[in-house]
C-alpha cells in the first residue's frame, strides 16, 4: 500500500517536471497567475519569516523553528531541495506533509494551472503555500530556492521578518557574476518597513542590502553591529540590543553555526521570544540533514573500518568548502584521525573553490560522479581538478566502492579513519537513501 500512495505524488511530480523547458526560469509571473487561479492562499497564511542568502538558510530556519516549537508555537516551514523524498521540503504545523495531503494539492495546482508553462520550483512552492493556507499554525518559514528578487517565494507582501544570511559566490549563471549583483538579488525579499536580520557579511554585499533596506525603511539588525556571537569554553554567547544570553554548543556541527544559531536567536528576539529556555532549546535541538550530518548505521558504516566516524555534508560552494575544512581541521587537532574525503559535484558548480581549502588536510580524494543527475561533473573531471588543487585524488565507480578502497587496499592505518562524503546536496540525498 505505501507504495501505491508513494506513486500517486511521484506520478504528478515527474508530469509537473515537464511543464517548462527549463528548470530555473526565474520570474514571478506565473507564480502570480497559478495563484490567482487558486484564490491568492500566499495571502492567508500565518506571519512568514522569509529566509534568504547563499549559506546557511537551511541552518537558520532549522534553529529558528526549534526555538519557536520551545516556546510553545507551531510552525509550517518549507525547504528545498529534498534529500530523500519531495516530502521533506513541506512541513506543515511541525509534520512532514502526508502522501495523500501532498498529491492532493499537487493534483489541485495540477489542474488549475491547465498545463500553462510553469517551472518545477514554482508550481511546487505554489502547492507548499497552498498547504500552508489550509492548516492553522502560528508561524511560517519560508527558505528561498535561488536568490531572492525572483524567487518564487517572494511573493509575500508582508512578512512578519526576513533574514538574509551569508551571501558569497554561487549560480553567478543566474544571479550575476559579482558579490554584488547576487547581495542584490538576495536583498531582493527585504519588504518596506519589515525588520531584516542580516548575517557576516562582505563589505560590498553589506553595503547592497543597506541600501535595499534604506529604500524600503526596513530596519536593519546586521551581525557585527547590532548582535554578534563569541565562543566560550563550553558553548557561546548571543549578544544583541535585548541583551546577553550564554548559551550551550549548537547541535550542528561546525563554527559556521555559531553565527547561524546567532541569527536566529536575534529573530527570535524581535519575535518578542528571546527567553533562555527558548534560546537554549534552539540551539541544541535543532536538526538539519546532510549539514556535517554523522552517519551511525547503515551499509556504508558496515564496508567501513571499525571506529570509523562518517560524516555527511551537502555543501557545494567555495564558502561551504571553507567552513567544513575549518571543522575537520578542529577535529583533527582534537581527535588526530587519517581523513578522506569522497566528492561529487554538479558542472555548475566551482570544484576548485570547494576543494582547495582541504590542501593539507585530507589524504586523498575520491571522486564519484552523481548517479541520475545529469549535470554531475564526472568522476575523471573532478579528479582532474583535485589534482589541479595539489590534492591527491583519484576517480572511483561510486561511494561504496571509495568506502571499500578506504576499508581495505587503499588503508594501511592503525588508527581508524574520519570519511567525510560531501559536495552536492543531490550527491548526499542519494547516500542517505542508499544508506537506508
Amino acid at each position: 500500500m505505501a507504495g501505491t500512495q508513494s506513486a500517486a505524488s511521484d506520478a504528478i511530480l515527474a508530469r509537473l517536471l515537464n511543464l517548462h523547458p527549463k528548470i530555473i526560469d526565474l520570474s514571478l509571473d506565473r507564480m502570480v497567475r497559478l495563484l490567482d487561479a487558486l484564490g491568492n492562499p500566499e495571502r492567508d497564511l500565518p506571519p512568514v519569516i522569509h529566509i534568504a542568502g547563499t549559506n546557511g538558510k537551511g541552518s537558520t530556519g532549522a534553529f529558528l523553528r526549534a526555538g519557536l516549537e520551545a516556546a510553545g508555537k507551531t510552525v509550517h516551514a518549507y525547504t528545498s531541495p529534498h534529500l530523500a523524498r519531495f516530502h521533506e521540503r513541506i512541513r506543515l504545523a511541525g509534520e512532514l506533509i502526508s502522501e495523500d495531503t501532498l498529491a492532493d494539492l499537487l493534483a489541485e495546482c495540477e489542474e488549475a494551472n491547465e498545463g500553462n508553462a510553469i517551472t518545477f520550483f514554482e508550481v511546487t512552492t505554489v502547492a507548499a503555500l497552498l498547504a500552508f493556507s489550509h492548516i492553522p499554525a502560528d508561524y511560517c518559514i519560508l527558505e528561498v530556492g535561488l536568490g531572492g528578487r525572483l524567487d518564487a517565494t517572494n511573493v509575500i507582501d508582508d512578512p512578519a521578518l526576513t533574514i538574509i544570511t551569508p551571501v558569497s559566490l554561487d549560480h553567478q549563471s543566474y544571479l550575476g557574476e559579482t558579490l554584488t549583483d547576487i547581495a542584490c538579488e538576495k536583498a531582493g525579499i527585504i519588504k518596506p518597513g519589515i525588520p531584516v536580520v542580516v548575517g557576516r557579511q562582505e563589505e560590498e554585499a553589506l553595503k547592497v542590502i543597506a541600501e535595499k533596506a534604506i529604500l524600503n525603511k526596513a530596519m536593519v539588525h546586521a551581525f557585527g553591529a547590532d548582535w554578534s556571537v563569541r565562543r566560550e569554553a563550553n558553548g557561546f554567547s548571543v549578544q544583541y540590543p535585548n541583551g546577553l544570553l550564554d548559551l550551550p554548543r549548537p547541535a550542528l556541527q561546525g563554527d559556521h553555526q555559531f553565527e547561524n544559531a546567532g541569527a536566529a536567536i536575534m529573530a527570535l528576539s524581535l519575535l518578542g521570544l528571546d527567553n533562555e529556555h527558548v534560546a537554549t532549546h534552539a540551539v541544541t535541538r535543532a536538526e538539519w540533514p546532510a549539514r556535517m550530518q554523522r552517519l551511525r548505521e547503515g551499509p556504508l558504516i558496515d564496508a567501513a573500518p571499525n571506529g570509523s566516524e562518517v560524516w555527511l555534508d551537502g555543501g557545494h560552494n567555495p564558502a561551504a568548502g571553507e567552513a567544513i575544512a575549518t571543522l575537520i581541521a578542529d577535529m583533527e587537532e582534537q581527535t588526530p584521525k587519517p581523513f578522506y574525503m569522497v566528492c561529487g559535484m554538479l558542472n555548475t558548480k566551482d570544484p576548485t573553490g570547494y576543494l582547495e581549502p582541504f590542501q593539507g588536510l585530507v589524504r586523498r580524494v575520491y571522486c564519484v560522479s552523481i548517479p541520475g543527475e545529469d549535470a554531475t561533473l564526472d568522476a575523471e573531471d573532478l579528479m582532474d581538478v583535485a589534482l589541479d588543487a595539489d590534492l591527491d585524488a583519484i576517480a572511483v565507480e561510486n561511494v561504496a566502492t571509495a568506502i571499500r578502497l578506504i576499508a581495505g587496499e587503499e588503508s594501511t592505518d592503525l588508527e581508524p579513519p574520519r570519511i567525510l562524503i560531501c559536495g552536492s546536496l543531490y550527491l548526499a540525498g542519494r547516500v542517505l537513501r542508499e544508506n537506508g
